[in-house]
C-alpha cells in the first residue's frame, strides 16, 4: 500500500490517493471514490476480497476527497465530493458546482492513468454513495470509452442534464448499479429509478438490490467480482 502525495500539474494538484497493485506493471486500473465523511483507505481492504487470479495486475486507486463544509451536517468540514444543501432528494440537493470540481478532479487521475501506460478503455470508475454519485456522473461525461461504471448505494445526480452532456463515448459502457433494500441514507427506490432512467435512455444498466442497509454486504461483493473479472477481461 502507498500513500500518494498530489503533485502539481498545470490546473493545480492531484488529489491524494492510496493505492494498491495485485501485480507488477498494472495492465488495467480501478479508480473507486469513497462516501461522504470517509477517506481513501475506507475501501483499501476490499482489494483482499476479490480473486483475480484470471486477470492481469490491477492498480487500485483510492482517492482521498476534499475537505468541505457539508450543510445537512450544519456545516461541519469533512471529506466530501460536494456539499449536500437539503435533506431531501429532489433535484439541486446536490451542490451542482462541488459536482463539477470533483469530476474535474477525477478526470486528472484519468489522465495520470493514462500517463502512467493504462488506456481509458482498461479503467473502471466505481463509487460508494457520494463515490457512486460522482462516479456516474463523471463517467457518463467522459469523452473517451472506459472499461465499465460501478455505483453502489448512490443515484444519478444533474439527470436533467445528461441528455446534453453525455459522451457518445460511454453510450455503451457496462454499468453495474447496487442498493441494500433497507438502506436508511440514501433511499433504495432512488437509486432504482436512477437505474430505469438510464435503462430507459439505452445505457446497458446491471440493476442488484440486497438484503442490506447503507453498506456492501458479501453478496454484493462476490457480484461485484464476477463482473469486475468479465468487463476487465474483455477490457485487458
Amino acid at each position: 500500500m502507498t500513500v500518494k502525495p498530489p503533485p502539481a500539474t498545470a490546473a493545480g494538484q492531484l488529489l491524494p490517493t492510496v493505492e494498491r497493485q495485485t501485480g507488477e506493471s498494472p495492465k488495467c486500473a480501478i479508480i473507486w471514490l469513497h462516501g461522504l465523511g470517509a477517506d481513501g483507505h475506507d475501501f483499501e481492504p476490499i482489494v483482499d476480497e476479490f480473486d483475480f487470479d484470471q486477470l492481469p495486475a490491477l492498480r487500485f486507486v483510492f482517492p482521498h476527497a476534499p475537505m468541505r463544509a457539508v450543510t445537512i451536517n450544519a456545516g461541519y468540514v469533512m471529506r466530501a465530493w460536494y456539499d449536500i444543501v437539503s435533506v431531501d432528494f429532489a433535484p439541486g440537493r446536490e451542490e451542482a458546482e462541488g459536482v463539477r470540481t470533483s469530476a474535474q478532479q477525477i478526470e486528472a487521475l484519468l489522465d495520470r492513468e493514462n500517463a502512467r501506460g493504462i488506456a481509458d478503455a482498461r479503467i473502471v470508475l466505481a463509487g460508494f454513495s457520494q463515490g457512486g454519485v460522482i462516479a456516474l456522473h463523471t463517467g457518463l461525461r467522459h469523452p473517451r470509452r472506459l472499461a465499465g461504471i460501478l455505483a453502489l448505494s448512490c443515484y444519478l445526480p444533474m439527470a436533467e442534464t445528461l441528455a446534453e452532456e453525455a459522451q457518445q463515448a460511454n453510450r455503451d459502457v457496462p454499468i453495474f448499479m447496487a442498493h441494500g433494500r433497507a438502506d436508511p441514507v440514501i433511499p433504495y427506490d432512488l437509486g432504482k429509478r436512477s437505474a430505469k432512467l438510464l435503462k430507459a435512455a439505452d445505457y446497458p444498466v446491471q440493476w442488484h438490490g440486497y438484503a442490506a442497509e447503507h453498506t456492501v454486504c458479501l453478496e454484493e461483493l462476490r457480484d461485484i467480482e464476477a463482473w469486475l473479472n468479465k468487463v476487465l477481461a474483455d477490457a485487458c
